[in-house]
């Protein structure tokens, strides 16, 4: 493990697990943790940083399995420094990284901007920028305008959609950089009614999906057939988790893991799962799918570190 010399005003932390950062609850330690207080601190430390220290940005980790041998990097865990959300007149919200998707959509409604899509999204608007998140035909490519990022340099970088190369669940960002916060506009809104179309939108999230189970969202990109935009619902009608139906693999079980009886495109730790369990089942999953129909299901839970030589890798399918 490479040492670590920084005295900014954050917080550094030396072998921390990660499996209390992230929703699944499942994962190794990373050889260093870094909580920047704001972002000048940040700059600062990835300057100091050695070059050939990899470093992995983070938030809530929502969408994240940090495999059980953990991690060989820096994890940059954004925090409190990074959950400002302002509402400007016209249409134009600025939200830090580490603002959680939901607060920046209740936020944007009373203010009468419409980002109401964001409600139901999981996780925080750094991880929202970095998969285009979108949801009943709307996109974060939709109504982005600009991205604040620190580079692995440590240099402040203002982005547009077009250098992140927005698609479907996708977007490129180089090695290490950090997002740290985003602009977005969006057309305007009654306050009310955007707050009733968001209630409408969390009772028909409760009653289709295991909210109040230990997931981490969506498992599995909805197969190919998407428009370059990113616009997925408008295109096609094939999920993910009618192919995993059609497999037979609703209610699937591995260890602690199990495709939910609820919802099949999500991936529930039940309660003592490793993260060998979690990724294994998923591509025992990928690989039925494919054997029944032909199409590969690609991951949408973003998988990382290193597996435990007790517990093992997760085959290929």
């Amino acid at each position: 493990m490479a040492e670590i010399s920084f005295h900014g005003r954050g917080s550094l932390s030396r072998d921390r697990a990660l499996s209390d950062l992230t929703w699944l609850r499942v994962g190794g330690c990373a050889d260093w943790l870094y909580q920047p207080a704001d972002r000048d601190d940040l700059c600062a430390f990835l300057k100091a940083l050695p070059k050939d220290i990899a470093v992995f940005p983070m938030g809530v980790g929502s969408n994240l399995i940090v495999r059980d041998g953990g991690l060989r990097a820096v994890v940059i865990r954004m925090g409190r420094g990074f959950n400002a959300i302002s509402v400007e007149e016209g249409g134009r919200v600025t939200a830090g990284c580490a603002a959680l998707d939901s607060h920046v959509a209740r936020k944007a409604a009373a203010g009468g901007v419409d980002l109401t899509f964001l409600r139901t999204i999981p996780g925080t608007i750094g991880g929202a920028v970095r998969m285009n998140a979108g949801c009943y035909g709307a996109y974060v490519a939709d109504v982005l305008v600009s991205v604040d990022a620190v580079s692995r340099a440590g240099e402040r970088v203002t982005l547009t959609p077009q250098d992140l190369n927005l698609g479907y669940r996708s977007s490129t960002l180089p090695e290490g950089w950090v997002l740290v916060g985003a602009t977005f506009e969006a057309p305007r809104g009654d306050p009310g009614a955007l707050e009733r179309r968001m209630a409408s939108q969390i009772a028909k999230r409760d009653a289709t999906q295991p909210t109040k189970a230990r997931t981490a969202g969506s498992t599995f990109r909805n197969p190919a057939g998407f428009s370059s935009t990113g616009r997925a619902d408008d295109v096609q009608d094939l999920k993910a988790w009618k192919v995993i139906d059609d497999a037979g693999m609703r209610g699937a079980r591995r260890g602690g893991a199990q495709m939910s009886a609820m919802h099949s495109n999500f991936l529930v730790n039940t309660g003592g799962a490793t993260a060998a369990d979690l990724e294994g089942l998923g591509e025992e999953v990928r690989k039925k799918v494919f054997q029944h129909s032909g199409i590969e299901l690609e991951w949408e839970i973003m998988r990382i570190g290193e597996p435990d030589r007790k517990t093992g890798a997760a085959d290929e399918p």
